[in-house]
């Protein structure tokens, strides 16, 4: 059935894919985005001129705009994307974190609350509010740890999990005190087309096609679970269309992955596809650790599998592949977001902390 689906957070990278999905499977969607450095219209550039699609700038943290926007286009569902989401800048900058992903967080739930209030009863039973989060809020694991599942204790080690951790306690508060029927999906790392390239894989990939230094933390062995993101995209339909009210659903990609593995598997893949520029593998530079570096990530997604019949398309093997031509194909979107603030903030994080 066609539904209206507000999108919060529809200019970044998984909310413009997830957007770019809807559209096309017929859905309308109302995309609110605040346009910060991670927000860019140059991802829904395809729906310049679909009907079914209505962009409107604003923040999640301003509750008398989400309520008139609410009530301008009566939505079906809310999906929850917007967020402050790199961990280093959560370091460097914490307090947006907090007021984005806290305070944000709590005035969409009470503004959603007052509308669904006001919805007939045919229209509550169909309404839900999906809050869209991540796996770090279950904290670190170390290397023989089963992967988290639902039930594991959040214990958030970064400002960035922390403010995410609290989002998801007020989700759940809102639905067990308030009646607000809610969704929560706690998925591991994406990747995959639109993603600003401060984040590992895009960053190697460019640095790689530039001939620049490709940045490793550490000794390159932390651990991550990669989710291609247009995998992750459908299974927020589906717990969207099938999820229960009040439950939370870990979405992963059975990928686990050293990050020294993620970033030589790019470097052998750009050696076919970009020879000039071989052995990309002589760029990687080790770089100091950051502060309170999570040693590993890893996801049980057998609960949305067994109960949701999910599966995910792309293993990492293909999905790298896919991502790594999107990049090269997409030289006009990159240099646009590769411009001004961009080059500041890796200046500042990369290569102020020198090699080791």
């Amino acid at each position: 059935m066609r539904r209206t689906i507000l999108v919060t957070g529809g200019a970044g990278f998984i909310g413009s894919n997830f957007v770019l999905q809807r559209v096309a499977a017929g859905d309308r969607v109302v995309n609110l985005d605040k346009l910060t450095y991670a927000g860019n219209l140059g991802n829904l550039v395809s729906l310049k001129d679909s009907p079914d699609h209505v962009f409107v700038q604003g923040g999640i943290e301003d509750e008398a705009f989400i309520a008139e926007l609410l009530l301008a286009h009566r939505p079906d569902a809310i999906v929850n994307f917007a967020a402050e989401s790199h961990v280093d800048r959560s370091i460097v900058s914490p307090e947006e974190f907090i007021s984005t992903n806290v305070v944000g967080t709590f005035r969409l739930l009470h503004a959603s609350l007052a509308y669904f209030r006001a919805l007939s009863s045919a229209d509550q039973a169909r309404f839900r509010f999906l809050h869209v989060s991540t796996d770090e809020v279950y904290g670190s694991l170390s290397k023989t740890d089963p992967a988290f599942s639902e039930t594991n204790a959040y214990e958030p080690n970064s400002p960035y999990s922390a403010s995410k951790a609290a989002s998801d306690h007020l989700v759940r508060a809102y639905q067990h005190t308030y009646g607000l029927p809610t969704l929560t999906t706690n998925c591991s790392n994406n990747y995959g087309p639109y993603q600003f390239p401060e984040k590992l894989i895009p960053l190697v990939i460019l640095n790689a096609l530039n001939g620049k230094p490709l940045p490793i933390y550490g000794d390159g062995q932390n651990v991550r679970d990669w989710l291609y993101v247009g995998d992750h995209c459908e299974a927020i339909a589906l717990v969207l269309d099938k999820g229960l009210v009040g439950q939370t659903y870990n979405i992963g990609g059975d990928s686990e992955k050293a990050n020294i593995d993620v970033v030589t598997t790019i470097c052998s893949i750009m050696d076919e596809v970009h020879p000039a520029g071989a052995p990309h593998s002589r760029l990687i530079t080790y770089v100091k650790d950051r502060p309170g570096h999570d040693r590993r990530y890893a996801v049980d997604a057998s609960k949305i599998k067994r109960e949701l019949h999910w599966s995910q398309r792309e293993t990492f093997a293909t999905g790298i592949r896919r991502t790594i031509q999107w990049y090269l194909d997409n030289s006009p979107w990159v240099a646009e977001v590769t411009s001004g603030d961009y080059r500041k903030w890796i200046t500042a994080n990369y290569e102020a902390r020198g090699a080791k």
